[in-house]
């Protein structure tokens, strides 16, 4: 009887392995950095404007550039860390709340309660993907819902596996769910409302037609996954995530066949959860939470759900420090991925390469210019994801710019909007990057699973921007 062997049989060829998302990401900062010696330095003037602080698109003038160095580069992630730290110490006490979570049993408990009742309900089976895709799409598309689904992965992933899919299909409904709702919304104060509020725009005007962009969107993103999940369901092998879901597993066996239900205090601790989520909402909407508020109610819930969970103060501790543990590889990738704009920014090169973006626009068909928008705002956005930083940057130019191409505001703005719709993909991107490592999902992995419905997204987005060159949507 043979045995296997480490050894590639002769002239067999080597699978290529594709590097780390460590390695890739460094490998994107010392690119940025070399570009940090060829492309000049560049500035627009701001000026304060309702509190905020907007660029003269008339201003442009070249500065002295600052290359970014070997000291530089190295020094990156550390300063990543630095103007990263909210949203890291956000990951890092999330996940400490949820291991307590999870050591309640009551997550465990409902995973196996929704499986058994997928097992037996058809409804249940075509519901569950389109219902939960809709309810995370609709945050992103009223409230900005981004960082705050970082958290859900961590239930989505063992109910996806529980539920005979895979590790894609569970990040992909609270991650593509909140991220397609926040790309085509039509309510979100942080992208829909400061754009409009910076192009002279009334503030939510339009939103009739961005509704309807938002539900083509979000059906195309939920159509595509339960596709997708039918067919990992049939033939599990063909998930790119496939050795990976068999050693999560192993790590979380959910069988049913010694499941009795949920009990009481289950039903306590899980509504302890829905409540703090409700509150959650309810801050971001009515009093402007951050992700610092948002973290500091995640530490009371885990305490909370700790005590009413029975576990004594130690097992308390000791898990939140374990479920922090858990996720220290997530904020060394947040680090490294908000690095690439600093060196970018302290290059000075940011300006310059939105100049240089700006007269690409000019067309003599206002589609192509509505076109032409769209792609300078998708380049963009591998640079900056904040929608609001997008807005105060872009809009000040694309809005003047907008009226000289034959391109209404309002179409400049969704344009602007549909262009964040790359942000699943993108490795500089430190949610993107961060819902990754969270979910041990290498990003080149994503990333080719991603290609398909991205091209989806890029089609759409380039039709949704046709009628309202036609109608001159004002």
């Amino acid at each position: 009887m043979s045995t296997p062997s480490n050894h590639a049989a002769p002239g067999s060829k080597k699978k290529f392995k594709l590097p780390h998302t460590f390695v890739l990401l460094f490998i994107i900062l010392a690119l940025i950095a070399a570009a940090t010696w060829l492309v000049p330095g560049g500035k627009y003037d701001t000026h304060l404007v309702n509190g905020k602080q907007l660029i003269d698109p008339a201003s442009f003038h070249y500065i002295p550039s600052v290359p970014q160095g070997v000291t530089a580069l190295i020094k990156a992630p550390i300063k990543g860390f630095v103007e990263a730290a909210l949203i890291i110490g956000f990951v890092l006490v999330v996940g400490g709340a949820f291991a307590v979570l999870q050591k309640t049993e009551a997550v465990d408990a409902m995973i196996k309660a929704l499986a058994r009742a997928h097992d037996s309900s058809p409804f249940i089976q075509k519901a569950l993907i389109p219902v939960f895709v809709t309810m995370f799409s609709i945050g992103g598309a009223t409230f900005g819902m981004n960082e705050e689904a970082i958290p859900f992965v961590m239930i989505f992933v063992p109910l996806a596996l529980a539920l005979g899919y895979d590790t894609v299909t569970g990040v992909s409904i609270p991650f593509l769910g909140s991220q397609v709702g926040f790309g085509a919304a039509f309510l979100n104060p942080f992208n829909v409302g400061i754009a409009q509020g910076i192009a002279g725009v009334p503030v939510f005007s339009g939103w009739g037609y961005r509704l309807i962009v938002w539900v083509i969107a979000t059906g195309v993103t939920i159509a595509f996954l339960m596709w997708y999940a039918a067919r990992i369901k049939k033939n599990p092998q063909l998930s790119p995530t496939y050795a990976l879901d068999l050693e999560k597993r192993k790590e979380q066996p959910h069988g049913l066949g010694d499941f009795h239900g949920i009990t009481g205090r289950h039903k306590l601790v899980l509504a302890i959860f829905v409540a703090a989520l409700a509150i959650m909402v309810g801050g971001v909407v009515g009093y402007d939470w951050y992700i610092d508020e948002i973290a500091a109610l995640f530490l009371v819930m885990g305490i909370v759900i700790g005590l009413v969970g029975k576990l004594d103060s130690t097992q308390i501790v000791e898990s939140f420090i374990q479920g922090a543990r858990d996720l220290v590889g997530t904020a060394l990738v947040i680090a490294l991925a908000r690095g690439t704009m600093i060196l970018a920014r302290d290059a000075h090169i940011i300006d310059t390469m939105l100049h240089g973006l700006m007269p690409l626009v000019q067309s003599s068909l206002p589609v192509f210019a509505a076109w032409k928008m769209f792609g300078i705002q998708t380049v963009i956005n591998f640079f900056i994801h904040s929608g609001s930083g997008q807005a105060a940057l872009t809009m000040p130019i694309m809005a003047p710019l907008s009226d000289l191409v034959g391109v209404t505001r309002q179409t400049a703005i969704l344009a602007f909007q549909l262009g964040e719709l790359t942000t699943p993909m993108i490795p500089t991107s430190g949610i993107t990057v961060g819902v990754l490592a969270l979910a041990r999902i290498p990003w080149i992995t994503w990333a080719k699973w991603m290609i398909p419905l991205q091209l989806i997204y890029a089609v759409l987005a380039l039709a949704m921007l046709v009628p309202p060159c036609l109608m001159n949507w004002q």
